[in-house]
């Protein structure tokens, strides 16, 4: 070997090569794709740009409050030792990696706090956004009663940072145990902004909101809407699987009404091109259907109004192990990243 030649060995040998050639080749007919598989939402472009820093800035805002990643912790659950365990890792993770989270409903310490211990996270995301949540008909019943101060003083019980409101007309009517809600929820968000002072958001419990609904809700100054569109977890569905097969027969139908996240941000879009001036809601929280971080990404590049993303069941799958949610949301935390 001449001079020369030998300027062009590396310094070091690659001593992971054969094994990994031996894996190329094991793997070779197993890694085969079909044009079916394909994601048609994105142009994969290979040449224009190297892998960015891992230190990405992709910080976001909620009440004020830094978000490090635009990731939110959907309300799920509270009530039970069971979701206690669940909103204690949630918040864990939520303070550890700089997420924000809305409780589940928290309907229950209106009237009685013994169980409120079950709700307190905020000691383990003190600098993270953190929401309580209750429902349209729980609302709707203070404001009849003139107990709103009972919300303010859960918020601040909890030291919460504001109000999760969710509006769920047809999980209430197929509850065996719902609740009437006697007025237009519009008609309850409006009266609850102009009495409290709090940060509000207002979400949907899985069948998302049609056009006149979004648009509404966009005219309102909320802190963000919470889509939870259709193809997700279904709150609507929940009830009925709770109920007798005959009720479930009947009305298995209407669970198929709803709108998906991919219509709600056209409309969203829509309503930005044409009266953007009547926009007062500050965020949209794209949550339904949302399965990964590739999803979370599509929907909060496509909006033209600031937007993160949340999930709610991919996390719950790994919620009673801490350290297989932490790996969970570190993988998510790397493919958003990656995807940038």
């Amino acid at each position: 070997m001449n001079k020369e030649s030998s300027n062009i060995l590396v310094s070091e040998p690659d001593k992971s090569a054969a094994s990994r050639k031996e894996d190329h080749i094991d793997l070779a007919f197993k890694s085969a794709t079909q044009c079916s598989e394909k994601d048609n939402r994105f142009y994969y472009e290979p040449i224009h740009s190297g892998h960015l820093n891992k230190n990405l800035d992709l910080k976001s805002t909620i009440a004020n409050k830094t978000l490090n990643y635009p990731i939110w912790v959907s309300s799920m659950t509270g009530g039970t030792e069971k979701a206690a365990l669940i909103n204690t890792n949630l918040a864990k993770v939520c303070g550890l990696y700089g997420l924000g989270m809305g409780l589940g409903s928290c309907r229950q310490l209106l009237y009685e706090n013994k169980r409120i211990h079950e709700f307190d996270m905020r000691p383990l995301m003190p600098h993270a956004p953190f929401f309580i949540n209750l429902g349209i008909a729980q609302v709707e019943q203070l404001i009849l009663k003139n107990e709103l101060a009972k919300i303010t003083d859960l918020i601040n019980s909890l030291s919460a940072d504001g109000l999760i409101v969710h509006i769920n007309p047809l999980q209430e009517f197929l509850q065996p145990e719902g609740d009437i809600i006697e007025f237009a929820p519009i008609d309850t968000i409006i009266t609850l902004l102009d009495k409290l002072t709090c940060p509000i958001m207002v979400k949907e419990v899985g069948q998302g909101f049609g056009p006149k609904s979004l648009n509404s809700l966009l005219e309102l100054p909320l802190e963000a809407i919470e889509l939870a569109g259709y193809g997700g977890t279904n709150f609507s569905k929940l009830e009925l699987l709770r109920s007798e097969p005959i009720k479930m027969a009947a009305f298995e139908k209407v669970l198929a009404q709803g709108h998906s996240c991919t219509e709600m941000l056209t409309w969203i879009n829509d309503f930005y091109d044409t009266e953007p001036e009547l926009i007062k809601c500050k965020k949209i929280i794209f949550s339904g259907g949302i399965k990964d971080f590739l999803d979370g990404y599509y929907f909060t590049k496509k909006s033209k109004l600031p937007s993160i993303y949340a999930q709610a069941s991919g996390l719950l799958k790994y919620a009673l192990d801490f350290e297989s949610l932490c790996k969970y949301v570190e993988l998510q935390i790397e493919g958003l990243t990656m995807a940038h």
